[in-house]
């Protein structure tokens, strides 16, 4: 079964693999994937906002990625999102596990449904992120000598400005828990496909108004996000069952058509 990992900011190789970038032309676009070899096999990593981080997180074509993973053969993907952390209990530094997600994106491709040609599907969205990625990536945590707070809600904001203060409090009341800007639609594009799909946010600051000052922790965290890409190779490197419904969350309305 193929996988890849779909990194956000400051992420932009994978240790331990040999790389070699291929454009994939979908019918949405472009997208430029990086084919890798390792000691553990292929794995196949895709940087949203490019290798040199010059795509802004409204800018990104989300659905020729996706697209371009499952024109590749990719089954299960892991992703990481940098976050600015709402909860106290994921303070700069740390890792939370997605498990849900609120959606304040605007002007954004967000199906591959949108009527006529190309169909009328509702999907599920009561387990957004893959419970069985999920189970696996908490279970092997600790081989890494990582905590992840283990049930985090991302809150999706269009950038590329940051939030202000009022928005964080009330993204905060509303149950956020860390806010980003590429999460959505990229989780949604995947369940759509029937991909399984999981993601860790690794926060690199306090929301705007939590402290007096945003003060970004990035540079300190190489050691970090080098174990959490280690966990993440090691997840999709191990066979276990995907015991879950993400293939099966489609209500197909109109199908497309050929």
């Amino acid at each position: 079964m193929k996988s890849a990992i779909i990194a956000g900011t400051g992420i932009y190789d994978i240790p331990g693999f040999e790389f070699e970038r291929r454009v994939i032309t979908t019918p949405y676009g472009e997208a430029l994937v990086n084919i890798g070899k390792g000691a553990g096999g292929e794995i196949i990593f895709l940087a949203r906002h490019g290798l040199e981080h010059t795509t802004p997180p409204h800018r990104i074509n989300y659905r020729a990625n996706l697209k371009a993973l499952q024109m590749l053969g990719v089954q299960r993907i892991l992703a990481t999102n940098a976050v600015g952390s709402i909860n106290r209990a994921i303070p700069p530094g740390a890792l939370a596990l997605l498990t849900d997600f609120l959606d304040f994106t605007t002007d954004r491709e967000k199906s591959y449904f949108d009527g006529g040609k190309s169909g009328l599907v509702h999907i599920s969205m009561d387990r957004p992120y893959c419970p069985a990625l999920n189970k696996k990536l908490l279970e092997l945590a600790a081989q890494f000598g990582l905590e992840i707070y283990p049930n985090a809600t991302y809150v999706a904001t269009n950038g590329p400005r940051f939030e202000t203060p009022a928005e964080i409090r009330a993204y905060g009341m509303l149950g956020g828990d860390v806010v980003g800007m590429t999460g959505v639609p990229e989780v949604v594009l995947a369940r759509e496909l029937k991909m399984h799909y999981a993601a860790i946010a690794y926060s690199i600051n306090w929301a705007c108004g939590i402290e007096e000052k945003i003060t970004f922790v990035s540079h300190t965290m190489a050691d970090t996000t080098a174990r959490m890409l280690a966990l993440m190779v090691r997840t999709l490197q191990e066979p276990f069952e995907l015991d879950c419904s993400c293939e099966e969350a489609l209500l197909v309305m109109h199908p497309p058509e050929e």
